[in-house]
């Protein structure tokens, strides 16, 4: 690692914290997958995104964009006993099969294979991927996995945030936080309020081991909302039990991990409504989730 990326101190606990990384720690890896991405943690995650952007994808009569439902990536970390790789992969049905043998093949796991809709046109499937390990090698399994799909180059950024037609400080103000605008989508990315680890490694945030509320504005302030509440076990339940109090539809209880303590449990979930109402409809789920105070 560079200079910038000297080793952070154990935790009392002898928890290991991710090292801060700098771009070209990374450039193995983003010259084997041909693709680069943004980091997070203060510097201790690299994330690639892997958007489905080619897919037209519906459900219960809404075009899905990819940043409410179809936003795949590999993160990755370093820690003194290796590179991490956390991630998720949109697939069709038809990939699957496919990007299963190419995966298991480079050695890298699949620790979940579920879906994010309900009912959709085509059929996708999302798959979460581990791997613990030498970079490149990681990087050249994921290659492989990519070449069985369809999922395409990496597009220039947008100049410009396109508009969303929602009225986001109403909705903030239901949730009591503040959302980010992101390809039309707003989002809510919420950490947890407990440390998060794998073995000894600590999971950060940009992992993935957040609550993730998306609203997809469809006009005249109504809203598709999609996403996963990150859970322990005691959570599930009245979580389950607030989303439907504010009749939001359950998609999927799954994990996204193998080994991680606090075990965490994923549930997905959709609804159309008033934007507003969605939102005031979510709160008490949220309040119900064990995330960090807001400031």
């Amino acid at each position: 690692m560079s200079e910038g990326g000297a080793m952070q101190p154990a935790t009392e606990q002898g928890e290991r914290e991710p090292e801060a990384t700098s771009d070209a720690d990374w450039k193995p890896v983003t010259d084997a997958l041909g693709r680069t991405g943004k980091f997070g943690d203060n510097n201790t995650v690299y994330r690639i995104p892997l958007p489905r952007t080619d897919l037209h994808v519906t459900s219960q009569g809404v075009d899905i964009k990819p940043g409410l439902s179809l936003g795949g990536y590999a993160a990755f970390a370093k820690y003194d006993d290796g590179v991490m790789l956390m991630g998720d992969l949109v697939v069709t049905e038809a990939e699957l099969p496919k990007v299963t043998d190419a995966l298991q093949t480079h050695g890298i796991e699949q620790t979940a294979v579920h879906k994010h809709l309900l009912e959709q046109s085509p059929a996708v499937w999302w798959t979460h991927i581990h791997a613990m390990g030498d970079p490149v090698k990681i990087a050249e399994g994921i290659k492989a996995a990519l070449d069985a799909t369809a999922i395409p180059a990496p597009a220039a950024p947008a100049a410009t945030q396109p508009p969303v037609d929602l009225d986001t400080a109403a909705i903030d103000a239901a949730l009591g936080r503040k959302g980010t605008a992101d390809g039309g989508i707003y989002k809510y990315s919420l950490a947890r309020k407990e440390t998060i680890t794998d073995g000894n490694d600590i999971l950060p945030p940009t992992f993935g081991t957040t609550t993730a509320v998306n609203f997809q504005p469809l006009g005249g302030g109504k809203a598709a909302i999609n996403g996963d509440f990150a859970l322990t076990e005691s959570e599930v339940q009245p979580v389950m039990q607030a989303l439907r109090k504010g009749s939001i539809d359950i998609v999927e209880l799954h994990s996204h991990s193998l080994t991680e303590q606090p075990r965490l449990f994923y549930l997905h979930f959709w609804a159309v409504n008033d934007a507003t109402a969605l939102a005031k409809a979510l709160r008490p789920a949220l309040d119900a989730n064990g995330l960090k105070p807001t400031a």
